[in-house]
């Protein structure tokens, strides 16, 4: 058996130093390597599978010494990795210490450029464009963008911007969908092999002045070819927007024949001016449980390559679903018994737990693509006219549409209720860590901000805010959303106010959110110490139960706040404010620090950070005994 071509790849001058004719044997391997990393450590992998050719083709047409890839997101730069030195690393993929699953400047000198929200990659590279010609650099700048991502609001601006920015750019749409626009034929396949060609923009640029010296009707003659030239392109040349805008459009193109891409590239690297490269390719490409289902297989966990099922062994069927789910099947049902009740979502269906809203309730599912400014502004203008929408966006994708929910939501005081999944540590790292979001909302009239501990809470929690008239944020972790107690009482959920989970003399633990779960595990601990910890679940950020805090502060209590969360503006910070003037006050609030949280597991990052129960549980232990923190 001979040897993989992909061993002897180092860096990119191996891949521009390969034969041609060994480039769809490269890319074959490429796409084994992503199988048997991902099955094993998870992450994104049918974007990634997609957009294999394509990676190959890039890094062998440009001289990454000089020029410059802006990768948009960041999650299908997987080859990219494996073709820029980074091929044992990536078999620790997301692991602590391992590979990030996104672009990282800190990571490699090729990853100009880090982004895990889409929608960066245009205004990134114009940035880089603009600063070279600044400079008199060399090189080229090229933007890889994916059809999801060219519909946000800064892709848009981006795009509008390149033609007063720089006279030399490229853009590289990969299309994985067809939702720009199909393939109109055998016209325009032949309009894209002799667009990129550069004896075409020469012929065209000779044919062009000697018209213009043709004495009297040259000019005119010159702008009449210009305008049918323009108007049969509007007709047959799906780029067509492009070219408005000031950008030379090429294609679109078969981004799974890697040689014919390695020639365009080619040809497009010699052209003086914007550039816009349309390169048709299949997510999933190669894996037919991936090209089945794409959606499925964008991120996933381990898995049974032979199968496409997750490697963990099956769920007994008491196995709790996910909030994610829980919040799925609640709005599901809520909507069936109100038609007021609309889902909208920004590309991540699925992932939301919003698929059987889109399946079952069409009329009342939007999934806006990756628009979350748009979500937001969308819903507010549902809500003023008597619609009760429900947003589900993760907590840190929510970052980008602050401003629209205080302007558009809180101002107007409209019934929005926003429910932001992962919000707390996740396994891809900072970019998607929803963890400092709540100092955001704290300061915005009008909202108020909840928690649910479980399932059943969360879908007490959403029903309690479709009854009211006013913006809400419910937050809810990437995690089971397993009942609490097991089956044990609970309090019946009213608005403002906290649930006593547990009583305790020694000290209280206010566990927000799923955090309740976690005190319950130390205070257990606890009292094999001696130490007799009550546990609160608060229920609601914004506004926080005032009352019980003041009560068990004056009772001289010791308390302490656990919280997936920045500790410096988070619910901390929001009891300490709701406690000022008591005298003495004993508190401890345990959150994540103010810096940047790696990605890995969340096993790992607590422990790092002493979030794990048993670094909770000395930690309390020697606040309440008054000794040193270990």
């Amino acid at each position: 058996m001979s040897a993989r071509i992909l061993d002897g790849i180092n860096g990119p001058g191996d891949v521009r130093a390969l034969a041609a004719d060994g480039l769809p044997r490269l890319a074959a391997e490429i796409r084994a390597e992503l199988l048997h990393i991902v099955s094993h450590q998870g992450g994104h992998l049918a974007s990634n599978l997609g957009i294999t050719e394509l990676t190959v083709a890039l890094v062998r047409a440009f001289d990454l010494t000089q020029d410059a890839i802006v990768w948009d997101t960041g999650h299908s730069g997987y080859a990219f990795k494996l073709l820029t030195g980074r091929r044992e690393l990536m078999r620790r993929l997301r692991e602590d210490g391992g590979c990030c699953g996104f672009l990282h400047r800190d990571e490699s000198p090729y990853d100009v450029f880090g982004a895990g929200h889409a929608g960066t990659a245009i205004s990134a590279a114009l940035g880089i464009a603009a600063a070279r010609d600044r400079t008199g650099e060399a090189g080229r700048v090229v933007a890889v963008v994916g059809d999801g991502a060219l519909g946000c609001g800064s892709s848009l601006e981006g795009l509008n911007s390149v033609i007063e920015t720089t006279k030399n750019f490229i853009l590289v749409v990969n299309d994985n969908r067809m939702s720009i626009a199909p393939n109109v034929g055998g016209l325009s396949r032949y309009l894209s092999r002799l667009i990129p060609d550069a004896r075409y923009n020469r012929f065209r640029s000779a044919v062009s002045g000697t018209i213009s010296r043709i004495p009297r009707i040259g000019p005119r003659l010159r702008g009449l070819i210009r305008r049918i030239e323009e108007a049969a392109k509007s007709v047959v040349v799906p780029g067509a927007v492009f070219e408005e805008l000031g950008l030379r459009y090429i294609g679109p193109l078969d981004g799974h024949d890697v040689i014919g891409l390695c020639e365009t590239f080619a040809a497009v690297r010699r052209m003086g001016e914007p550039v816009v490269v349309h390169v048709l390719t299949e997510k999933g490409r190669g894996y037919e449980a991936a090209e089945r289902a794409p959606e499925a297989f964008h991120g996933v966990g381990r898995f049974e390559i032979d199968s496409g099922l997750a490697a963990e062994p099956p769920a007994p069927p008491a196995t709790p679903a996910s909030f994610s789910a829980a919040l799925g099947d609640s709005l599901y049902a809520l909507a069936r018994a109100d038609q007021r009740v609309v889902a909208i979502t920004a590309g991540m269906c699925h992932a939301t737990g919003l698929a059987l809203c889109r399946a079952h309730l069409p009329r009342q599912f939007f999934d806006v693509g990756i628009a979350e400014e748009h979500a937001v502004i969308f819903a507010a203008g549902m809500a003023a006219r008597g619609l009760r929408p429900v947003v589900a966006i993760y907590a840190s994708f929510m970052h980008r549409a602050v401003d629209y929910v205080f302007h558009d939501v809180c101002l107007q005081r409209l019934p929005v209720v926003l429910c932001l999944d992962r919000a707390g540590i996740v396994p891809d790292g900072p970019t998607h860590h929803g963890i400092h979001d709540l100092s955001f909302w704290g300061t915005i009239p009008h909202l108020c901000v909840l928690q649910p501990a479980d399932g059943a809470e969360l879908d007490g929690m959403l029903r309690l805010c479709l009854e009211r008239h006013d913006p809400v944020v419910i937050r809810y972790p990437r995690a089971a959303a397993a009942d609490l107690l097991r089956g044990g009482s609970r309090s019946p959920l009213e608005w403002g106010r906290a649930e006593v989970l547990r009583e305790g003399a020694d000290v209280v633990l206010w566990g927000v959110g799923r955090e309740a779960a976690t005190a319950l595990q130390v205070a257990a601990r606890l009292q094999e110490d001696g130490i007799a910890a009550g546990v609160v679940n608060p229920r609601f950020a914004i506004p926080l139960d005032r009352e019980l805090l003041l009560q068990q502060a004056r009772a001289g209590r010791p308390l302490v706040i656990i919280e997936d969360h920045v500790a410096p503006g988070g619910f901390g910070s929001l009891a300490r404010e709701a406690l000022a003037g008591v005298e003495p006050l004993r508190m401890l609030c345990r959150g994540w620090p103010r810096e940047i949280l790696p990605w890995g597991t969340e096993t790992a990052i607590r422990h790092t950070y002493r979030m794990d129960v048993e670094s909770l549980r000395a930690d309390i232990r020697a606040f309440v005994r008054g000794t040193p923190t270990p």
